[in-house]
């Protein structure tokens, strides 16, 4: 079936459908990852985002029931530029075209990726519209430029859990897959702000020694501070932060009281609470193979990335230092707390499948706890 990509600026790609069939609009962003595809459809961030993989093959592993990040597919569409159908994997259980089928997910093959990620580096992510139905092209890019800017947008109250959970899964086996660990082992109580939250941070922190409580979004900080955490943990997810007012008002609350650990908007959360701010990218960082360097150790570190808006350090004057810097856009990558035991990073140590540069960030993170509590 013939499908048609449009972007807002009027350029058009022609291809194949290989998902559902339908109509999906969106930020359309690009991927530099090789590997992954099925941790990236998972992955909630990408919510209202139409996804392209600048790897040329997409598909030949299959789809495995395992290496999921969230209760489901929240991206609004996928383009490659080589679907195969022919999957290898020994954990594979069906196709990815029959998954993206089975999750009403749109899906395009057969356009020049390499030609829409360069358009999209120099011009900037813009809006687009992937369509099986609409074949007239001037159609199309009036709808892609009707899609509202991802900037104003408030997308993690729709993929923010609605009840706490307590989790308790820890990181997969090869001979065990993944366990679940006795509670009673595990020494740090943190709770877990989930605004889009990935299964495999969970799993980090559990096997960090963290007996994890997972919240909404919305949850009171009163209502957390009453379960007397060690420490307070901020998930990635997907949009802008700065709608996220009530929530920047409840993180406020925290500091002083607590630890504080933010990952990717966690962290754009915590600079807007903690009085900064944050500006949209021209077009984010988004794949696997990025550079960042500690600015503690000085060590640099391959990180897996996934935003489009960053932390503005100027903004936050003395109250907090530069924790990280990515080392190919010299924005901010992590900040540290001038005083207090407050960090949090943009990238994600949690990256599954990789790379692992950065999973010490969790034991940081309970060495923080440790000394807070020893006090």
């Amino acid at each position: 079936m013939k499908a048609i990509l449009a972007l807002a600026d009027g350029r058009i790609f022609e291809g194949r459908s290989f998902g559902a069939p339908g109509e999906a609009s969106g930020e359309v962003v690009f991927n530099t990852a090789m590997s992954g595809y099925q941790e990236v459809l998972t992955d909630p961030s990408y919510k209202g985002q139409l996804v392209t993989m600048t790897y040329p093959q997409i598909g030949n592993t299959g789809i495995n029931s395992e290496d999921i990040e969230s209760r489901g597919l929240f991206l609004s569409g996928f383009i490659v530029k080589e679907y195969l159908d022919c999957y290898s994997n020994w954990r594979a259980t069906m196709s990815l075209a029959s998954y993206l089928m089975e999750n009403g997910i749109v899906g395009i093959q057969g356009i020049d990726t390499r030609a829409l990620t360069r358009h999209l580096r120099d011009n900037g992510a813009q809006n687009g519209i992937i369509s099986t139905v609409d074949r007239d092209h001037a159609s199309l890019i009036a709808k892609a430029r009707a899609v509202p800017s991802m900037s104003g947008l408030d997308l993690a109250s729709g993929v923010s859990c609605r009840e706490p959970y307590h989790w308790t899964e820890g990181e997969w086996d090869l001979e065990d897959g993944y366990t679940q660990i006795d509670t009673a082992t595990l020494k740090y109580k943190v709770v877990a702000y989930d605004f889009g939250i990935k299964y495999n941070i969970l799993r980090c922190l559990v096997d960090a020694g963290c007996d994890v409580t997972v919240v909404p979004a919305s949850y009171p900080a009163e209502d957390a501070l009453a379960m007397n955490p060690d420490g307070i943990f901020l998930s990635n997810g997907p949009g802008d932060p700065e709608p996220l007012l009530q929530v920047q008002q409840e993180i406020k609350k925290f500091v002083g009281k607590v630890p504080i650990f933010g990952i990717c908007l966690g962290h754009q959360l915590l600079g807007l609470a903690l009085g900064g701010k944050t500006t949209k990218l021209p077009f984010g960082n988004h794949g696997s193979n990025l550079p960042v360097m500690d600015m503690l150790t000085r060590k640099v570190e391959i990180t897996s990335q996934n935003h489009g808006f960053a932390v503005d350090l100027d903004s936050l004057g003395d109250v907090a230092c530069l924790g990280h810097e990515n080392l190919n856009d010299q924005t901010v990558e992590g900040i540290r707390h001038s005083e207090l035991p407050i960090f949090s990073v943009q990238h994600h140590p949690e990256a599954s499948p990789g790379p692992h540069d950065s999973h010490y960030l969790f034991g940081r993170f309970v060495e923080m706890m440790e000394k807070h509590t020893s006090k």
